[in-house]
């Protein structure tokens, strides 16, 4: 079969043609120059083969160079419920890998290369399960299939955002990530906070004239470590565990002859679905300035977690093509979808494991399963 501008006649082969297109989120360190980033080239790349699989794809620009790739299946009927099938676009940075990112070898029967595992074998995946279906089959399901590819998921999820804008009565989503083909229904969500402490510099010949911003910090994270972690360890998740916070970054003083006068602190809590409720939040900052009266908190960034109820008649028809309900630690755009009103879960072909490694691969035999298993999907609803 020929997809786009792809002489791929396999699976294999499409999976190798994506990898060779960078598309490494521009966000932070990505590792490259600037012609490697952000997602574009993917994007066009992959309206070629939607176009193959009789789709009316587009290209929806979210950031200046930075598309979603969006397309309609054939169907045989309008007002069908629409599914969403949407793995994501990006790759995390090339920096530290010890493989070529973009070479896509086939060694040990492994695609090598950075997004084999996360996210492109998933998309691999989708599009051979629907082009071996075929279109007749496709255009005669009970729901109308919308194939999204998704940019700036390793980043900020804006385009799992303007998707979930542009299909509010979706009715449900298949988030391709590597869970091994089973369902994670369920994540943590995250929120990042930043800390910062304000004292006064001093000579530190006399600190007692000064005020350490750094040891009131201290007092806060003392409070993270000893206090908050606690209470999250006393009302675990049966299937996610205890919620987590981690001290990611910390900062402070100007030199070590004088007595800081600011502290900043970032801070990681990955939040369950039961956290999921009004006034939580505050009772992280009442926490918090129990121990650091003066705190200063900025929220960064947060994200709700995801639970889509393991009874939505597209989890069991996954279930029944070979998955099984799990939870899982990270996030993902998903969750995006699913705050938004858009029930959704992540499946697919490969480990998280080999997510953003130095070597990332995908083994051969698990993107042929993935294949099989979207089929089977995609024949049940």
């Amino acid at each position: 079969m020929n997809l786009g501008r792809f002489p791929a006649d396999s699976v294999t082969a499409l999976l190798q043609a994506f990898v060779r297109v960078p598309s490494v989120n521009p966000a932070g360190d990505p590792g490259v120059g600037v012609a490697d980033t952000g997602e574009r080239r993917m994007a066009e790349r992959v309206a070629q083969a939607l176009a193959d699989l009789g789709a009316q794809a587009e290209l929806p620009e979210i950031l200046p160079g930075r598309p979603n790739v969006v397309g309609r299946l054939p169907a045989d009927r309008p007002g069908k419920p629409k599914l969403l099938l949407c793995p994501h676009l990006d790759t995390v940075s090339v920096r530290g890998m010890t493989i070529d990112p973009f070479a896509a070898d086939l060694r040990d029967g492994k695609i090598h290369g950075r997004g084999a595992t996360d996210t492109k074998g998933t998309m691999a995946a989708m599009l051979w399960a629907l082009a071996e279906l075929g279109s007749d089959a496709v255009a005669k399901l009970d729901h109308e299939v919308w194939f999204a590819g998704l940019m700036d998921e390793e980043a900020g999820n804006r385009g799992a955002y303007a998707l979930a804008e542009a299909f509010p009565d979706a009715h449900f989503a298949l988030v391709g990530e590597p869970t091994r083909c089973q369902i994670v229904h369920t994540t943590k969500g995250v929120t990042w906070l930043r800390l910062r402490t304000a004292g006064r510099a001093a000579h530190s010949a006399s600190p007692h004239l000064g005020d350490n911003a750094i040891y009131k910090m201290a007092d806060a994270v003392r409070a993270v470590r000893d206090e908050l972690l606690s209470a999250f360890a006393r009302e675990p998740d049966p299937l996610l565990g205890a919620a987590t916070a981690n001290v990611g970054i910390i900062g402070g003083g100007s030199k070590v002859n004088i007595v800081p006068d600011t502290c900043e602190v970032e801070l990681d809590l990955r939040t369950l679905p039961a956290q999921d409720r009004p006034g939580f939040l505050e009772e992280v900052y009442a926490l918090l300035r129990r121990a650091c009266p003066d705190l200063g908190i900025e929220l960064i960034r947060t994200h709700a977690p995801l639970h889509t109820a393991p009874d939505h008649p597209c989890v069991r028809a996954l279930e029944t093509a070979g998955g099984r309900c799990v939870g899982a630690p990270w996030f993902c755009d998903g969750s995006v979808l699913a705050a938004a009103g858009i029930p959704a879960v992540a499946a697919g072909p490969g480990d998280i494991a080999q997510a953003h490694t130095a070597d990332e691969f995908l083994a051969e035999d698990d993107l042929l399963a993935g294949v099989e298993f979207y089929k089977r999907f995609l024949a049940r609803i």
